[in-house]
């Protein structure tokens, strides 16, 4: 009894899966392997139909006994040939994956692209358009005459006249920040030079900054990716490591841009960054745009250890 019983299982989960992978045939694009594995299957489920008739009172012929063992060689041809055949399912899919990954890159691309330009467009129309209308104004202020005797006046002017000053000097700097001129006139490593020299001025933090490229240019948006991603790396260590000291260097090897970024401050947990995004550092966004250049991003860091930032670039 519990022969016969093991036998109608082994019969109904042969038909269900007989049936599975007959529908999933549509799905393969009746790949040839997968064709195969499933006449197969088909002939397995025959032959445990063959194998329950004796429990049933059939007695079985020599001519079906024959079959039986026939379609037991033919099962075995079939799935070796079918297993051998079906790398080309795997090579497909790994060529939709290839392809999926590309179009990743060049929609990112594209976005970085379009974002860089309404930057150059916006920055454009701030240096054009209002900085002009600001140094107006402020020529109208020069040129309005006062009484000696009038010092409320002469106050007002004067506070004016700093309050559109400080308004210019932000708007260039709004305007730089947006677009930098320098990373489009003098390259990379200026630009980065420039931006750390700023930072460095204001006293929060020392910064130094150590590069073998000079004022070497770079095609596609290899110079604005890394550009953004080391701005964003110094802005993530001012806004949440605490630190006393960046260290940056630029340097081409072997026909690659190396990144070596390293501050001394608290540290964070890379792993709890990636899978909630704590803090808002954008550190995934800043891979996604390493990887959309086919380079290699990587960080180091444990809480109290500070930060080890490398970057790779082939160029």
């Amino acid at each position: 009894m519990l022969t016969i019983s093991a036998l109608i299982i082994s019969i109904i989960l042969q038909i269900v899966a007989t049936i599975v992978i007959i529908s999933l045939i549509k799905v393969t694009r009746f790949n040839v392997s997968w064709i195969l594995l499933s006449i197969g299957f088909i002939f397995m489920a025959i032959r445990r139909l063959i194998e329950f008739l004796p429990f049933t009172g059939f007695e079985l012929s020599r001519f079906v006994i024959s079959i039986n063992n026939w379609l037991g060689i033919l099962i075995s041809v079939l799935i070796v040939v079918g297993v051998f055949y079906i790398k080309k399912i795997f090579k497909e899919l790994q060529k939709a994956e290839e392809a999926r990954l590309i179009m990743e890159k060049r929609v990112l691309n594209a976005v970085i692209n379009t974002e860089e330009s309404e930057r150059k467009r916006f920055a454009k129309d701030l240096h054009d358009g209002l900085g002009p209308l600001l140094s107006s104004v402020k020529m109208s202020f020069s040129a309005v005459e006062v009484k000696d005797n009038n010092s409320d006046q002469k106050a007002i002017l004067s506070s004016a006249k700093q309050a559109i000053n400080e308004a210019i000097s932000s708007l260039k700097e709004i305007s730089n920040n947006l677009s930098p001129h320098i990373l489009d006139n003098f390259g990379l490593a200026s630009a980065i030079r420039s931006f750390t020299n700023k930072i460095d001025q204001t006293g929060k933090i020392k910064i130094e900054f150590r590069s073998n490229i000079q004022e070497k240019r770079y095609t596609g948006n290899t110079e604005v990716i890394l550009y953004r991603a080391i701005c964003e790396l110094i802005t993530n260590t001012l806004k949440h490591a605490k630190a006393k000291k960046i260290l940056i260097s630029l340097d081409e090897e072997d026909s690659k841009l190396k990144v070596l970024y390293q501050d001394d401050g608290r540290g964070f947990d890379y792993n709890q960054v990636l899978l909630n995004e704590t803090g808002g550092m954008g550190l995934p966004n800043i891979r996604s745009r390493i990887n959309s250049i086919n380079g290699n991003f990587a960080v180091d860091s444990l809480p109290g250890e500070g930060v080890v930032v490398t970057i790779g670039v082939s160029v």
